[in-house]
């Protein structure tokens, strides 16, 4: 756990100070993340005021002549460079902090985009809520019109998590018992990856995904998709992993809307075959790697709360892989 731990930091200090990528605080594509990165630099100018006002007070105590030293001289270095430059700098930089609070918490305007997201151990549940009523659900995956706002509700059954763009904004936590709220607003498409940025547990490290930002008309396309029932089987290899579905209970745990499945407890699988992703955004999306999830999931991700598939033979791991993998 601990080296999951310290492998999760590794990887978002790497992030932070890359100048670009799918997971770059420095790379904004979102106007929080703009504010942010621009309050990152003002704080790097700030830092290297404080440090060459230390540097040169010290250069000159260590080269100026003793009877240069006299007490009034020293208490105008000690009182100007030693308190009142710090003071000033890091006060101005905390007034500027603080002042991009209420934008970052603050409701959307109505009639924006609504997105509740939960933060599962180790995944994430994610609904869209429609202005008409009703909702889509769906997991481990963000899809954002760009040039929207877009409101996050966001909470959590279990543990603390703490929802993260880099890219796009800033983090929020998810706490049980509460709601939080996040709001983003992109400013380009393309795709960016967000983890949880609190220790949560045993499979911290691979709890991330992946949010597409999409041209407005795309994404409308893409919503109504979703809303749509799984599809129906096309071949005899689908058509028999469905029933080998529904026959292992894979129904008591996951929802695949349209044939009889509504378990709650994980992930909505209706579309699994569109994401870009398994796992929660750290496996690839492909039959053999859906394969090795279902059948060795404790291995894959350690102390992730689905049980392993192992002890079906090959055929029925295949054709169970295949028609998850059809769901598009």
């Amino acid at each position: 756990m601990l080296r999951s731990f310290c492998h999760s930091r590794f990887n978002a200090t790497l992030a932070l100070i890359g100048g670009s990528g799918v997971q770059s605080s420095l790379d904004p594509a979102g106007r929080e993340a703009e504010r942010i990165a621009a309050l990152f630099w003002w704080m790097t100018g700030g830092t290297v005021v404080i440090w060459l006002s230390m540097v040169a007070l010290a250069f000159y105590a260590i080269h100026a002549r003793p009877e240069a030293h006299t007490e009034k001289r020293a208490r105008l270095f000690i009182i100007g460079g030693g308190a009142l430059v710090p003071t000033v700098v890091l006060g101005g930089l905390l007034t500027y902090g603080l002042s991009m609070l209420p934008d970052l918490i603050a409701k959307a305007p109505d009639g924006s985009l609504r997105i509740a997201v939960t933060g599962e151990q180790w995944w994430w549940r994610v609904r869209y809520v429609l202005p008409e009523g009703g909702e889509v659900v769906t997991a481990n995956e963000i899809r954002l019109p760009v040039g929207e706002p877009v409101q996050f509700d966001l909470d959590s059954p279990d543990v603390i998590h703490s929802f993260w763009i880099p890219t796009i904004g800033g983090k929020m936590d998810m706490i049980p018992g509460r709601q939080t709220r996040l709001v983003l607003h992109p400013t380009r498409t393309g795709t960016f990856r967000g983890v949880c940025a609190e220790y949560c547990g045993a499979s911290h490290t691979y709890m991330a995904f992946y949010a597409v930002v999409m041209e407005k008309a795309d994404f409308k396309r893409w919503l109504e998709e979703q809303r749509q029932p799984a599809a129906e089987p096309v071949d005899p290899l689908t058509k028999q992993g469905r029933e080998h579905f529904l026959a292992n209970g894979c129904s008591a745990c996951h929802t695949v809307r349209g044939i009889g499945a509504d378990g709650l407890v994980g992930p909505d699988l209706t579309h699994l075959g569109s994401r870009l992703s398994l796992g929660a955004g750290f496996l690839p999306n492909d039959l053999e790697t859906l394969t090795r999830w279902i059948a060795r999931t404790n291995e894959v991700k350690p102390g992730v709360h689905m049980p392993h598939f192992r002890m079906l033979p090959a055929d029925e791991l295949h054709a169970l892989a295949a028609y998850l993998a059809s769901l598009k």
